[in-house]
């Protein structure tokens, strides 16, 4: 992926923040300052964004981003928060604490932005950049480290061009950052659990918890908890085949490009990732149309081979965990 221009870097002002602000809304990326590492953000809502992030990034899979917000307020629009959620967001926010919690109904976060999990991360950064950006943009903006996947984070703007001029709309000069490591992440679900050592130490959260922090149990493959520790994410209860060549009585099938299958005229429903071969069409389409066809009570769901290279590595790889057996 690559842009025709070379990325411009504003600096972090008022007509920076418009800037970056307008950028978001219409749909593309953008690096800014937080006190953790600089972020590489979009509109967490719009899934086909999230997609040229995961391309922009060259990010090998699928992988849960955190959703950055004002404050809890808006937090509570796209997530449910306990008592011990709460407790540590009064404490912490805005600062590096990213909470991952069960999604509010009709959270707004595109299922791409959370790999299909019923949960998502959240954090209310503490750099007034940030927090420009997010309360004039007015909602979520999911924001990885604003580098290529594998690469050091970057705590400058200059570390941000040097992986992602040309591929990325807009650079937010806000200086150095602050904190330097990425944000601590805590579930709270029945217990609060540390998931991610960070810019907050365990000792200061335990503080205010009153007790200390259970460690995360083995991965589930069926039931992920959050970003950076998931063996599998959205399992469909379906059966799903893959690299399907026909479609079989009774299933459902998940296309990709304009090709037809044999029996695909009899098959119960047929859902086409990307009728034009695109593949971040593919990606922005993968969990919903999962979703979707899960719900359709077919025997099970074949799906059409997907090329492998640029974001079809991913979607291959997600692919290949939801066709893993169910106990």
């Amino acid at each position: 992926m690559k842009l025709d221009l070379a990325t411009p870097i504003v600096a972090a002002g008022e007509d920076g923040v418009a800037k970056a602000v307008k950028c978001l809304r219409d749909g593309g990326l953008v690096a800014f300052p937080t006190e953790t590492v600089y972020g590489l953000g979009c509109d967490a809502g719009n899934a086909a964004a999230i997609a040229r992030l995961y391309q922009a990034k060259g990010r090998p899979s699928f992988n849960p981003l955190i959703a950055h917000v004002a404050d809890l307020a808006a937090a509570e629009r796209i997530g449910r928060f306990d008592g011990d959620a709460r407790r540590l967001a009064a404490s912490f926010w805005p600062g590096p604490l990213t909470l991952v919690v069960p999604k509010a109904e009709h959270c707004p976060v595109a299922d791409l932005a959370t790999a299909g999990l019923d949960t998502v991360a959240i954090r209310v950064p503490l750099h007034p950049v940030a927090q420009a950006i997010l309360r004039g943009f007015g909602g979520a903006v999911v924001a990885p480290s604003a580098n290529r996947s594998g690469h050091v984070s970057p705590t400058t703007a200059a570390h941000v061009h040097v992986d992602l001029d040309g591929r990325i709309q807009l650079i937010v000069n806000g200086g150095p950052v602050s904190v330097g490591v990425e944000s601590t992440i805590v579930a709270c679900f029945d217990q609060p659990v540390l998931l991610r050592p960070g810019g907050l130490p365990r000792e200061k959260i335990e503080a205010v918890l009153g007790r200390a922090l259970a460690q995360p149990v083995a991965a589930d493959p069926t039931r992920p908890l959050a970003p950076g520790m998931l063996a599998s994410h959205y399992a469909p209860r379906t059966k799903v085949r893959l690299e399907a060549t026909h479609v079989e009585p009774g299933e459902a099938l998940l296309a990709f490009g304009a090709a037809a299958l044999p029996g695909v005229d009899a098959t119960t429903v047929v859902m086409n990732l990307s009728e034009q071969g695109d593949l971040a069409e593919a990606a922005a389409n993968l969990f919903g149309y999962l979703r979707a066809l899960d719900a359709k009570g077919a025997s099970g769901i074949a799906v059409m081979p997907v090329p492998r290279h640029g974001l079809g590595e991913a979607i291959n790889d997600r692919l290949r965990r939801a066709a893993l057996p169910r106990e």
